[in-house]
Protein backbone atom coordinates (compact mmCIF):
# COMPACT_ATOMS: atom_id res chain seq x y z
CA UNK A 1 0.00 0.00 0.00
CA UNK A 2 1.51 3.32 -1.04
CA UNK A 3 0.65 5.83 1.05
CA UNK A 4 0.15 9.59 0.52
CA UNK A 5 0.95 12.15 3.24
CA UNK A 6 -0.08 16.09 3.24
CA UNK A 7 3.11 18.67 2.92
CA UNK A 8 1.96 19.65 6.53
CA UNK A 9 1.86 16.20 7.79
CA UNK A 10 5.57 15.67 6.02
CA UNK A 11 6.39 19.09 7.67
CA UNK A 12 5.34 18.05 10.87
CA UNK A 13 7.38 14.68 10.37
CA UNK A 14 10.37 16.14 9.74
CA UNK A 15 10.26 18.68 12.95
CA UNK A 16 11.69 15.98 15.54
CA UNK A 17 14.63 14.38 13.27
CA UNK A 18 15.86 18.38 12.45
CA UNK A 19 15.85 18.96 15.94
CA UNK A 20 17.58 15.20 16.73
CA UNK A 21 20.29 15.36 13.91
CA UNK A 22 22.86 17.55 13.19
CA UNK A 23 22.10 20.56 11.42
CA UNK A 24 22.18 19.64 7.67
CA UNK A 25 21.72 15.85 8.06
CA UNK A 26 18.01 15.27 6.71
CA UNK A 27 19.03 17.46 3.56
CA UNK A 28 21.96 15.44 3.41
CA UNK A 29 20.03 11.94 3.22
CA UNK A 30 17.81 13.39 0.70
CA UNK A 31 20.65 14.72 -2.20
CA UNK A 32 22.09 11.21 -1.29
CA UNK A 33 18.95 9.54 -2.56
CA UNK A 34 18.43 12.07 -5.25
CA UNK A 35 21.98 11.37 -6.52
CA UNK A 36 21.35 7.76 -6.51
CA UNK A 37 18.21 7.43 -8.52
CA UNK A 38 20.29 10.11 -10.92
CA UNK A 39 23.00 7.84 -11.06
CA UNK A 40 21.03 5.07 -11.75
CA UNK A 41 18.85 6.83 -14.46
CA UNK A 42 22.19 8.03 -16.45
CA UNK A 43 23.63 4.93 -16.48
CA UNK A 44 27.37 6.14 -16.79
CA UNK A 45 27.30 9.20 -15.09
CA UNK A 46 31.38 10.25 -16.30
CA UNK A 47 30.79 12.86 -18.36
CA UNK A 48 27.09 13.19 -18.56
CA UNK A 49 26.00 16.91 -18.38
CA UNK A 50 23.54 17.40 -15.55
CA UNK A 51 22.04 21.00 -14.96
CA UNK A 52 20.44 22.29 -12.05
CA UNK A 53 17.66 24.59 -11.48
CA UNK A 54 18.16 25.74 -7.78
CA UNK A 55 16.20 28.47 -6.77
CA UNK A 56 15.98 29.70 -3.14
CA UNK A 57 16.03 27.90 0.26
CA UNK A 58 16.08 23.94 0.93
CA UNK A 59 14.75 22.79 -2.83
CA UNK A 60 17.13 24.05 -4.06
CA UNK A 61 19.68 23.66 -1.36
CA UNK A 62 18.51 19.33 -2.05
CA UNK A 63 18.98 20.19 -5.88
CA UNK A 64 23.10 21.33 -5.39
CA UNK A 65 23.79 18.96 -2.83
CA UNK A 66 23.20 16.24 -4.92
CA UNK A 67 24.72 18.18 -7.90
CA UNK A 68 27.82 18.17 -5.93
CA UNK A 69 28.03 14.01 -5.19
CA UNK A 70 27.02 13.72 -9.11
CA UNK A 71 30.03 15.93 -10.03
CA UNK A 72 32.09 14.16 -7.56
CA UNK A 73 31.04 10.80 -9.61
CA UNK A 74 32.04 12.47 -12.72
CA UNK A 75 29.54 14.27 -14.21
CA UNK A 76 30.38 17.55 -15.76
CA UNK A 77 27.55 19.78 -13.63
CA UNK A 78 25.95 23.13 -13.77
CA UNK A 79 23.95 25.09 -11.72
CA UNK A 80 21.53 27.95 -13.42
CA UNK A 81 20.92 30.36 -10.01
CA UNK A 82 17.43 31.54 -10.13
CA UNK A 83 18.04 33.09 -6.89
CA UNK A 84 21.58 34.30 -6.31
CA UNK A 85 21.30 35.98 -3.30
CA UNK A 86 19.03 33.61 -2.00
CA UNK A 87 20.82 30.07 -2.60
CA UNK A 88 21.29 27.72 -0.32
CA UNK A 89 25.06 28.88 1.51
CA UNK A 90 26.49 25.56 2.31
CA UNK A 91 24.99 23.33 -0.95
CA UNK A 92 25.82 26.06 -3.26
CA UNK A 93 29.54 25.93 -1.77
CA UNK A 94 29.72 22.26 -1.85
CA UNK A 95 28.38 22.22 -5.03
CA UNK A 96 31.61 24.74 -6.53
CA UNK A 97 34.10 22.36 -3.89
CA UNK A 98 32.93 19.46 -6.55
CA UNK A 99 33.96 21.30 -9.52
CA UNK A 100 30.18 22.83 -10.09
CA UNK A 101 30.15 25.51 -12.09
CA UNK A 102 27.50 28.25 -12.72
CA UNK A 103 25.68 30.60 -15.29
CA UNK A 104 22.88 33.24 -15.13
CA UNK A 105 19.69 32.36 -16.44
CA UNK A 106 20.30 34.98 -19.59
CA UNK A 107 22.95 32.58 -20.57
CA UNK A 108 21.53 29.33 -19.83
CA UNK A 109 19.94 28.70 -23.12
CA UNK A 110 22.60 26.78 -24.98
CA UNK A 111 23.61 24.77 -21.48
CA UNK A 112 19.81 23.24 -21.25
CA UNK A 113 20.28 22.48 -25.14
CA UNK A 114 23.24 19.86 -24.13
CA UNK A 115 22.25 18.61 -20.85
CA UNK A 116 21.47 14.80 -20.58
CA UNK A 117 19.62 15.36 -17.22
CA UNK A 118 17.90 18.60 -15.83
CA UNK A 119 17.42 18.75 -11.96
CA UNK A 120 14.56 20.94 -11.19
CA UNK A 121 15.21 22.47 -7.44
CA UNK A 122 13.30 25.57 -8.19
CA UNK A 123 10.62 25.82 -5.75
CA UNK A 124 9.34 23.18 -3.06
CA UNK A 125 6.37 22.27 -1.13
CA UNK A 126 5.90 25.74 0.19
CA UNK A 127 5.77 26.87 -3.62
CA UNK A 128 2.37 28.72 -4.68
CA UNK A 129 1.34 29.13 -8.36
CA UNK A 130 2.71 28.71 -11.72
CA UNK A 131 6.19 28.82 -12.68
CA UNK A 132 7.14 32.68 -13.33
CA UNK A 133 10.04 34.05 -15.06
CA UNK A 134 12.73 33.48 -16.07
CA UNK A 135 12.13 30.17 -14.84
CA UNK A 136 9.26 29.53 -16.77
CA UNK A 137 11.35 29.96 -20.10
CA UNK A 138 14.01 27.84 -18.86
CA UNK A 139 11.90 24.72 -18.30
CA UNK A 140 10.56 24.90 -21.22
CA UNK A 141 14.11 25.34 -23.12
CA UNK A 142 14.66 22.21 -21.23
CA UNK A 143 11.77 20.39 -22.20
CA UNK A 144 12.74 20.69 -25.83
CA UNK A 145 15.86 19.35 -25.47
CA UNK A 146 16.75 15.73 -25.15
CA UNK A 147 17.35 15.75 -21.13
CA UNK A 148 15.91 13.56 -18.68
CA UNK A 149 13.95 16.30 -16.61
CA UNK A 150 13.92 14.80 -13.18
CA UNK A 151 12.12 16.70 -10.35
CA UNK A 152 13.41 17.40 -6.85
CA UNK A 153 10.55 15.87 -4.26
CA UNK A 154 7.82 17.56 -5.97
CA UNK A 155 7.31 18.91 -9.54
CA UNK A 156 7.61 22.98 -9.62
CA UNK A 157 4.18 24.75 -10.58
CA UNK A 158 2.42 21.66 -8.68
CA UNK A 159 0.37 21.89 -5.23
CA UNK A 160 1.43 19.21 -2.83
CA UNK A 161 -1.75 18.44 -1.63
CA UNK A 162 -3.97 18.95 -4.99
CA UNK A 163 -1.62 18.45 -7.88
CA UNK A 164 -3.73 21.52 -9.17
CA UNK A 165 -1.63 23.35 -11.42
CA UNK A 166 -2.24 27.78 -11.43
CA UNK A 167 0.35 27.90 -14.31
CA UNK A 168 3.35 26.65 -16.13
CA UNK A 169 4.61 23.59 -14.23
CA UNK A 170 7.77 21.44 -14.68
CA UNK A 171 6.86 18.36 -16.81
CA UNK A 172 9.00 15.41 -14.66
CA UNK A 173 9.83 12.23 -16.35
CA UNK A 174 11.21 11.26 -13.01
CA UNK A 175 10.13 12.47 -9.25
CA UNK A 176 12.60 11.79 -6.34
CA UNK A 177 10.11 13.05 -3.39
CA UNK A 178 11.50 12.71 0.01
CA UNK A 179 9.96 10.60 2.91
CA UNK A 180 6.32 10.12 1.77
CA UNK A 181 4.65 9.92 -1.54
CA UNK A 182 2.51 13.64 -2.02
CA UNK A 183 -0.88 13.75 -2.99
CA UNK A 184 -0.11 16.13 -5.83
CA UNK A 185 1.54 13.43 -6.95
CA UNK A 186 -0.96 11.40 -8.09
CA UNK A 187 -3.82 13.04 -8.58
CA UNK A 188 -5.31 16.15 -10.70
CA UNK A 189 -3.18 17.63 -13.16
CA UNK A 190 0.06 16.82 -10.88
CA UNK A 191 -0.42 12.87 -11.35
CA UNK A 192 0.75 14.19 -15.78
CA UNK A 193 3.69 16.20 -14.57
CA UNK A 194 5.18 14.20 -11.87
CA UNK A 195 6.53 11.06 -14.11
CA UNK A 196 7.71 7.91 -12.42
CA UNK A 197 7.68 8.93 -8.82
CA UNK A 198 10.72 7.33 -6.94
CA UNK A 199 10.24 7.51 -3.02
CA UNK A 200 13.62 8.35 -0.92
CA UNK A 201 13.45 6.84 2.52
CA UNK A 202 14.62 9.79 5.34
CA UNK A 203 13.82 8.54 8.43
CA UNK A 204 10.28 10.25 8.92
CA UNK A 205 8.41 6.70 9.00
CA UNK A 206 8.18 6.73 12.48
CA UNK A 207 6.63 10.48 12.93
CA UNK A 208 4.10 10.20 10.27
CA UNK A 209 0.66 10.42 11.20
CA UNK A 210 -2.00 8.04 9.50
CA UNK A 211 -2.05 8.84 5.33
CA UNK A 212 -4.43 11.39 4.15
CA UNK A 213 -4.82 9.01 1.55
CA UNK A 214 -3.59 5.43 -0.13
CA UNK A 215 -2.77 4.17 -3.35
CA UNK A 216 -3.25 0.13 -4.37
CA UNK A 217 -0.57 -1.34 -5.88
CA UNK A 218 -1.36 -4.87 -7.92
CA UNK A 219 -0.28 -7.08 -4.40
CA UNK A 220 -2.74 -5.15 -2.63
CA UNK A 221 -5.93 -5.02 -5.25
CA UNK A 222 -4.43 -8.86 -5.50
CA UNK A 223 -5.00 -9.57 -1.84
CA UNK A 224 -8.75 -8.24 -1.80
CA UNK A 225 -9.68 -10.41 -5.05
CA UNK A 226 -11.58 -13.77 -3.96
CA UNK A 227 -10.43 -16.70 -5.57
CA UNK A 228 -12.79 -20.35 -5.35
CA UNK A 229 -11.75 -23.31 -3.24
CA UNK A 230 -12.89 -26.46 -3.77
CA UNK A 231 -16.03 -26.03 -1.13
CA UNK A 232 -17.39 -22.87 -3.02
CA UNK A 233 -20.25 -23.13 -5.65
CA UNK A 234 -21.98 -20.81 -7.84
CA UNK A 235 -23.94 -19.28 -4.69
CA UNK A 236 -21.39 -18.82 -2.00
CA UNK A 237 -19.25 -16.71 -4.26
CA UNK A 238 -21.35 -14.08 -4.82
CA UNK A 239 -24.47 -13.18 -6.52
CA UNK A 240 -24.66 -10.09 -7.95
CA UNK A 241 -27.78 -8.32 -9.58
CA UNK A 242 -27.94 -5.69 -12.78
CA UNK A 243 -30.25 -3.30 -13.42
CA UNK A 244 -28.97 -1.57 -16.50
CA UNK A 245 -29.79 -0.14 -19.84
CA UNK A 246 -33.14 -0.05 -21.53
CA UNK A 247 -34.51 -0.18 -25.21
CA UNK A 248 -32.83 3.06 -25.85
CA UNK A 249 -29.69 2.01 -24.17
CA UNK A 250 -28.89 -1.41 -24.21
CA UNK A 251 -25.86 -1.63 -24.49
CA UNK A 252 -25.22 -0.55 -21.16
CA UNK A 253 -26.80 -3.58 -19.39
CA UNK A 254 -24.77 -5.79 -21.60
CA UNK A 255 -21.42 -4.75 -21.11
CA UNK A 256 -22.32 -3.69 -17.15
CA UNK A 257 -23.11 -7.47 -17.08
CA UNK A 258 -20.64 -9.02 -19.11
CA UNK A 259 -18.09 -7.15 -16.93
CA UNK A 260 -19.69 -8.09 -13.47
CA UNK A 261 -19.57 -11.96 -15.43
CA UNK A 262 -15.78 -11.71 -16.43
CA UNK A 263 -14.79 -10.52 -12.90
CA UNK A 264 -15.76 -13.79 -11.59
CA UNK A 265 -18.81 -13.67 -9.54
CA UNK A 266 -20.41 -16.97 -8.72
CA UNK A 267 -24.09 -15.98 -10.34
CA UNK A 268 -24.64 -13.05 -12.12
CA UNK A 269 -28.73 -12.23 -12.46
CA UNK A 270 -30.02 -9.68 -14.35
CA UNK A 271 -33.43 -7.49 -14.00
CA UNK A 272 -33.97 -4.65 -16.51
CA UNK A 273 -35.88 -3.88 -19.85
CA UNK A 274 -32.37 -5.05 -22.35
CA UNK A 275 -33.12 -8.56 -21.65
CA UNK A 276 -33.15 -9.60 -24.82
CA UNK A 277 -29.65 -8.16 -25.58
CA UNK A 278 -28.34 -9.34 -22.51
CA UNK A 279 -29.94 -12.91 -22.96
CA UNK A 280 -28.18 -12.77 -26.10
CA UNK A 281 -24.69 -11.47 -25.52
CA UNK A 282 -23.92 -13.31 -22.03
CA UNK A 283 -25.88 -16.56 -22.07
CA UNK A 284 -24.52 -17.78 -18.62
CA UNK A 285 -25.86 -14.80 -17.01
CA UNK A 286 -29.89 -15.63 -15.30
CA UNK A 287 -32.23 -13.10 -17.13
CA UNK A 288 -35.17 -11.92 -15.59
CA UNK A 289 -37.93 -9.74 -17.85
CA UNK A 290 -40.00 -8.19 -14.73
CA UNK A 291 -38.70 -5.97 -11.76
CA UNK A 292 -35.50 -6.33 -9.40
CA UNK A 293 -37.86 -8.46 -7.06
CA UNK A 294 -38.75 -11.09 -9.08
CA UNK A 295 -34.75 -11.63 -9.99
CA UNK A 296 -34.05 -14.33 -7.27
CA UNK A 297 -31.97 -13.55 -4.27
CA UNK A 298 -28.79 -11.53 -4.93
CA UNK A 299 -25.67 -10.11 -2.92
CA UNK A 300 -25.28 -7.15 -4.11
CA UNK A 301 -27.05 -5.04 -7.07
CA UNK A 302 -26.01 -2.75 -9.45
CA UNK A 303 -28.15 -0.29 -10.92
CA UNK A 304 -28.48 2.91 -13.25
CA UNK A 305 -26.34 2.54 -16.75
CA UNK A 306 -28.49 3.02 -19.03
CA UNK A 307 -32.03 3.21 -16.91
CA UNK A 308 -33.86 6.53 -17.79
CA UNK A 309 -34.43 9.25 -15.44
CA UNK A 310 -38.39 8.80 -15.98
CA UNK A 311 -40.98 7.47 -13.23
CA UNK A 312 -40.28 3.77 -13.88
CA UNK A 313 -36.45 4.25 -13.47
CA UNK A 314 -37.23 6.01 -10.10
CA UNK A 315 -39.10 3.35 -8.97
CA UNK A 316 -37.05 0.80 -9.79
CA UNK A 317 -33.92 2.60 -8.09
CA UNK A 318 -36.78 3.20 -4.87
CA UNK A 319 -37.11 -0.64 -5.15
CA UNK A 320 -33.87 -1.62 -4.72
CA UNK A 321 -32.22 0.68 -2.44
CA UNK A 322 -34.99 -0.27 0.06
CA UNK A 323 -33.09 -3.45 0.18
CA UNK A 324 -30.71 -4.10 2.94
CA UNK A 325 -28.35 -4.86 0.24
CA UNK A 326 -25.07 -3.17 -1.29
CA UNK A 327 -25.99 -1.07 -3.93
CA UNK A 328 -23.90 0.42 -6.37
CA UNK A 329 -25.39 3.46 -8.02
CA UNK A 330 -24.28 4.60 -11.83
CA UNK A 331 -25.08 7.25 -14.19
CA UNK A 332 -28.84 7.89 -14.77
CA UNK A 333 -29.22 6.55 -11.15
CA UNK A 334 -27.23 9.19 -10.36
CA UNK A 335 -29.17 11.70 -11.95
CA UNK A 336 -32.38 10.20 -10.05
CA UNK A 337 -30.72 10.34 -6.59
CA UNK A 338 -29.21 14.00 -7.15
CA UNK A 339 -32.65 15.32 -7.48
CA UNK A 340 -33.93 12.87 -4.10
CA UNK A 341 -30.28 12.07 -2.34
CA UNK A 342 -33.02 11.53 0.72
CA UNK A 343 -33.26 7.94 -1.06
CA UNK A 344 -28.92 7.18 -0.33
CA UNK A 345 -29.04 8.99 3.23
CA UNK A 346 -31.46 7.16 4.72
CA UNK A 347 -30.05 3.58 3.97
CA UNK A 348 -28.26 1.81 6.39
CA UNK A 349 -26.78 -1.06 3.95
CA UNK A 350 -23.58 0.06 1.81
CA UNK A 351 -24.10 2.22 -0.89
CA UNK A 352 -21.23 3.09 -3.48
CA UNK A 353 -22.23 6.12 -6.12
CA UNK A 354 -19.99 6.78 -9.37
CA UNK A 355 -20.07 10.07 -10.69
CA UNK A 356 -17.92 11.51 -13.12
CA UNK A 357 -17.21 15.40 -13.21
CA UNK A 358 -20.68 16.24 -14.42
CA UNK A 359 -22.92 13.86 -12.55
CA UNK A 360 -20.75 15.15 -9.46
CA UNK A 361 -21.49 18.58 -9.80
CA UNK A 362 -25.27 17.12 -9.93
CA UNK A 363 -24.99 16.80 -5.94
CA UNK A 364 -24.59 20.77 -5.42
CA UNK A 365 -20.90 21.40 -5.91
CA UNK A 366 -18.17 20.69 -8.86
CA UNK A 367 -15.23 18.04 -7.53
CA UNK A 368 -12.90 21.37 -7.79
CA UNK A 369 -9.23 21.50 -7.94
CA UNK A 370 -9.12 19.53 -4.88
CA UNK A 371 -10.69 16.10 -5.65
CA UNK A 372 -9.60 13.77 -2.71
CA UNK A 373 -11.22 17.08 -0.08
CA UNK A 374 -14.68 17.07 -2.43
CA UNK A 375 -14.72 13.49 -2.85
CA UNK A 376 -14.77 13.03 0.92
CA UNK A 377 -16.93 16.01 1.45
CA UNK A 378 -19.60 14.39 -0.90
CA UNK A 379 -18.93 10.86 0.94
CA UNK A 380 -19.98 12.35 4.26
CA UNK A 381 -22.81 14.37 3.24
CA UNK A 382 -24.87 11.46 1.26
CA UNK A 383 -23.16 8.76 4.04
CA UNK A 384 -22.14 6.77 0.69
CA UNK A 385 -18.72 5.48 -0.44
CA UNK A 386 -18.29 8.36 -3.75
CA UNK A 387 -15.78 7.14 -6.52
CA UNK A 388 -14.76 10.07 -8.45
CA UNK A 389 -14.54 8.80 -11.66
CA UNK A 390 -11.03 10.98 -13.69
CA UNK A 391 -7.49 10.28 -14.97
CA UNK A 392 -6.74 9.51 -11.26
CA UNK A 393 -9.96 7.85 -9.63
CA UNK A 394 -10.75 9.08 -6.45
CA UNK A 395 -12.40 7.19 -3.77
CA UNK A 396 -13.45 8.01 -0.04
CA UNK A 397 -16.10 6.41 2.41
CA UNK A 398 -18.02 8.46 4.79
CA UNK A 399 -15.45 8.39 7.45
CA UNK A 400 -12.74 9.54 5.72
CA UNK A 401 -10.82 6.93 4.44
CA UNK A 402 -9.56 7.52 0.48
CA UNK A 403 -7.69 6.18 -2.54
CA UNK A 404 -6.14 7.80 -5.24
CA UNK A 405 -6.53 4.95 -8.59
CA UNK A 406 -2.97 4.52 -9.88
CA UNK A 407 -3.78 2.36 -13.00
CA UNK A 408 -5.36 3.44 -16.12
CA UNK A 409 -4.79 4.87 -19.69
CA UNK A 410 -6.65 7.78 -21.34
CA UNK A 411 -7.87 5.61 -23.94
CA UNK A 412 -10.14 4.49 -20.88
CA UNK A 413 -12.29 7.93 -21.53
CA UNK A 414 -14.76 6.50 -24.48
CA UNK A 415 -18.16 5.48 -23.84
CA UNK A 416 -19.32 2.84 -22.10
CA UNK A 417 -16.13 2.30 -19.77
CA UNK A 418 -17.91 3.15 -17.04
CA UNK A 419 -20.81 0.67 -16.91
CA UNK A 420 -17.79 -1.67 -17.44
CA UNK A 421 -16.46 -0.29 -14.29
CA UNK A 422 -19.71 -0.79 -12.29
CA UNK A 423 -20.03 -3.87 -13.31
CA UNK A 424 -16.60 -5.38 -11.53
CA UNK A 425 -16.97 -3.48 -8.24
CA UNK A 426 -20.78 -4.92 -8.07
CA UNK A 427 -18.89 -8.35 -8.35
CA UNK A 428 -16.84 -7.33 -5.86
CA UNK A 429 -19.37 -5.77 -3.72
CA UNK A 430 -21.29 -9.24 -4.02
CA UNK A 431 -18.16 -11.21 -3.01
CA UNK A 432 -18.70 -8.93 0.55
CA UNK A 433 -15.69 -6.60 0.16
CA UNK A 434 -16.08 -3.83 2.01
CA UNK A 435 -17.72 -1.14 -0.17
CA UNK A 436 -14.88 1.52 -0.13
CA UNK A 437 -12.12 -1.29 -1.12
CA UNK A 438 -14.42 -2.84 -3.25
CA UNK A 439 -14.61 0.26 -5.07
CA UNK A 440 -10.31 0.93 -5.01
CA UNK A 441 -9.79 -2.71 -6.49
CA UNK A 442 -13.00 -2.51 -9.03
CA UNK A 443 -10.84 1.09 -10.11
CA UNK A 444 -7.94 -0.35 -10.34
CA UNK A 445 -8.76 -3.49 -12.17
CA UNK A 446 -10.22 -1.80 -14.48
CA UNK A 447 -7.47 0.56 -15.17
CA UNK A 448 -5.74 -2.57 -15.64
CA UNK A 449 -8.01 -3.76 -17.89
CA UNK A 450 -7.71 -0.61 -20.40
CA UNK A 451 -3.69 -0.51 -20.06
CA UNK A 452 -3.96 -4.62 -21.66
CA UNK A 453 -6.35 -3.40 -24.12
CA UNK A 454 -4.38 -0.35 -25.31
CA UNK A 455 -1.48 -2.72 -25.69
CA UNK A 456 -3.47 -3.59 -28.68
CA UNK A 457 -4.23 -0.29 -29.88
CA UNK A 458 -7.37 2.02 -29.95
CA UNK A 459 -10.39 0.39 -28.19
CA UNK A 460 -13.96 0.10 -27.21
CA UNK A 461 -15.60 -0.69 -24.25
CA UNK A 462 -16.31 -4.32 -24.97
CA UNK A 463 -12.55 -5.10 -25.26
CA UNK A 464 -12.05 -3.99 -21.77
CA UNK A 465 -15.11 -6.76 -20.88
CA UNK A 466 -12.89 -9.09 -23.31
CA UNK A 467 -9.33 -8.01 -21.41
CA UNK A 468 -10.73 -8.45 -17.72
CA UNK A 469 -9.34 -11.98 -17.31
CA UNK A 470 -6.29 -11.22 -18.49
CA UNK A 471 -5.99 -8.09 -16.43
CA UNK A 472 -6.85 -10.05 -13.44
CA UNK A 473 -4.11 -12.54 -13.76
CA UNK A 474 -1.24 -9.59 -14.07
CA UNK A 475 -3.08 -7.99 -10.65
CA UNK A 476 -2.27 -11.61 -9.24
CA UNK A 477 1.09 -11.85 -10.47
CA UNK A 478 0.15 -14.63 -13.18
CA UNK A 479 0.29 -13.24 -16.82
CA UNK A 480 0.48 -16.33 -18.45
CA UNK A 481 -2.54 -18.01 -16.27
CA UNK A 482 -3.53 -21.37 -17.49
CA UNK A 483 -3.21 -24.80 -17.51
CA UNK A 484 -1.26 -26.32 -14.45
CA UNK A 485 2.15 -26.92 -16.16
CA UNK A 486 1.78 -30.60 -17.67
CA UNK A 487 5.21 -31.63 -16.87
CA UNK A 488 6.33 -32.57 -20.54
Amino acid sequence: MIELHTAAEVRAAEAPLLAALPDGALMQRAAAGLATVCLRLLGRPYGARVTVLAGAGNNGGDALFAGARLAARGARTTAILLARDRAHPAALAAFRRAGGRTVEAAAAGPVLDRSDLVLDGIVGLGGSGGLREPAAALVDRAAAGPALMVAVDLPSGVDADTGAMAGAAFPAMHTVTFGAVKPGLVVGAGRGSAGQVHLVDIGLGPHLPAPSARQLTDADAAARLPLPDADDDKYSQGVVGVVAGSATYPGAGVLCTGAALRTRPGLVRYAGTAADGVRAAWPEAIVTDGRPGDAGRVQAWVIGPGLGTGDEARSVLAEVLATDLPVLVDADGLTLLAAEPELVRRRSAPTVLTPHDREFARFGTEPGDDRIGATRRLAADLGAVVLLKGDATVVADPDGTAFVNGTGTPWLATAGTGDVLSGIAGALLAADLPAVEAAAVAAHVHGRAGQVAAAHGPFIAGDVVRHLPEAVARVRGTPSAGLPDSGA
